[in-house]
């Protein structure tokens, strides 16, 4: 533990903070106004999810899992999903498997313009964090139109997906795409030449490789400090391995890095949803009722829109998990943020706790 030096200000943020979307407790020791020393305090949500997972039926986990997290809802039923696909031997179908990836990249855009829109309004530019966020109503359309929810989809299920989409959807999802993806590029551009951003986010909360990959972070995080790793190319699932994917990375490690990988992601998850309505097999798209899981165990990974999630499923022949677990990207990159906030100013340090956008709820378990 790091002893604070004479004249050292300990200033407590959280557990209950503006500048916080969950209760989380920073013990902050600053020096006039640079931060010295950094400490996490959690475990002011836990919810006991894990242990309440073994007392419900393996198909009610999936809607469980979906309320886990409502930014990564999806995520977390695809990854539950398809460990207990793994046990049981499962493929789903061809077409079920393009529909997972809509979903999933759908959800990824309306996350990434949250995270950025924060960030604009934590700089103080609220005029972009509100267009940003009108921005992001198109993205949250999308989903209540599609999946007639807009936040927790229900598009998973053991097997396949619960939703379709007919001729009539695709040709709204098609002109819903080609006029979301202009707003969205000229958002990057915004982030990429304003003075403003770049005045508050340029070398503010950097992360160097190597101490990223000493804190093993994932997702934008990670990719944001140079590290190429998605799991989406690394291990693809799904229909990943035919779509185009791109692993954009950024060398500088700061805050304006980790929003630009994010803008970067929006626009291509864009262009995967089209080549998925291009391409899409026709077919079913689930194998039919619930399916029994015999007993065995299975890892399963997705990238999620933080990064890198992993479920890790125990089945013992009943209709009840033996033990259901998940690691999730705030996990790791929460780490980080002893390496991004020493040497940052006092009033640096909300920017750069939202340039990991962190997840309370689902690390603490």
């Amino acid at each position: 533990m790091t002893i604070p030096s004479p004249g050292t200000v300990t200033i407590p943020v959280g557990p209950l903070h503006v500048a916080l979307e969950e209760p989380m407790y920073f013990r902050i020791d600053i020096d006039g106004e640079t931060v010295r020393h950094l400490e996490i305090n959690a475990g002011h949500v836990h919810r006991g999810i894990e242990y309440l997972a073994t007392k419900r039926t393996l198909a009610q986990n999936v809607i469980l899992t979906e309320r886990i997290c409502s930014l990564c809802s999806n995520s977390h039923p695809e990854a539950y999903a398809m460990a207990a696909e793994q046990i049981a031997g499962i493929m789903p179908p061809e077409r079920a498997a393009w529909l997972r990836v809509i979903s999933a990249e759908i959800k990824r855009i309306a996350s990434h313009l949250f995270n950025v829109a924060m960030l604009a309004h934590l700089v103080g530019y609220d005029a972009l964090f509100m267009h940003v966020m009108q921005i992001r109503e198109q993205a949250q359309d999308i989903k209540e139109t599609v999946f007639g929810n807009r936040m927790d989809l229900g598009a998973i299920c053991i097997g396949g997906t619960r939703y379709d989409l007919d001729e009539e959807s695709v040709a709204w999802l098609n002109v819903a795409l080609n006029r979301l993806e202009p707003e969205v590029s000229q958002i990057e551009k915004t982030f990429r030449h304003n003075g403003s951003i770049q005045r508050r986010t340029r070398g503010v909360g950097v992360l160097t490789r190597e101490e990223a990959l000493a804190c093993s972070v994932v997702g934008p995080v990670a990719r944001a400090s140079g590290i190429d790793y998605d799991v989406r190319v690394a291990a693809p699932y799904h229909a990943y391995a035919e779509v185009p994917v791109e692993v954009w990375t950024e060398n500088a490690g700061d805050v304006w890095s980790r929003a630009m990988i994010r803008l970067h992601e929006a626009l291509n998850a864009i262009e995967i949803v089209r080549l998925c309505l291009r391409k899409m097999p026709d077919g079913p798209t689930n194998i039919g009722p619930d399916p029994e899981v015999p007993a065995g165990r299975a890892v399963a990974k997705c990238e999620a829109p933080r990064g890198e999630l992993i479920y890790y499923l125990k089945t013992n022949g009943d209709d009840k998990p033996e033990r259901l677990r998940w690691r999730v990207p705030s996990f790791l990159n929460w780490d980080a943020l002893r390496f991004m906030m020493h040497g940052a100013k006092v009033a640096d340090i909300a920017v750069i706790v939202n340039s990991i956008d962190p997840c309370v709820s689902c690390t603490e378990r």
